[in-house]
């Protein structure tokens, strides 16, 4: 159940992530004006949810989602390391409860299983 509510909780970010325009802090991305950077950030979604949904799918999936548990926290790890970035966006607590409940989800399963 942490796991689930983990994941939605990071898809709920991704959706804040556009809100924020997360664009502007990713080298490349971040050239773009914010039209072309949202639209481009945006699309990019796609493959990356077809892959977490394919991955969540199969038969034997453990890997896949103690992975992206981790993946959870790593997250979280780049936030702070971005947070003083001059274009960061995600600096109100409703943003980081969403950043931060899909981490301390993330460290719940881990040391679960």
């Amino acid at each position: 159940m942490f796991f689930y509510v983990g994941l939605s909780l990071l898809i709920i970010h991704e959706m804040d992530a556009i809100r924020c325009k997360e664009w502007r802090l990713f080298p490349g991305l971040s050239l773009l004006n914010d039209k072309l950077g949202f639209m481009v950030f945006t699309i990019a979604h796609i493959p990356l949810f077809v892959w977490l949904l394919h991955g969540l799918s199969k038969a034997g999936n453990d890997a896949f989602i103690t992975g992206l548990n981790y993946f959870f926290v790593i997250h979280f790890g780049l936030h702070l390391l971005f947070l003083m970035h001059k274009k960061n966006e995600f600096k109100d607590w409703f943003s980081w409860i969403f950043i931060s409940g899909a981490a301390a989800c993330g460290l719940v399963n881990i040391f679960i299983y």
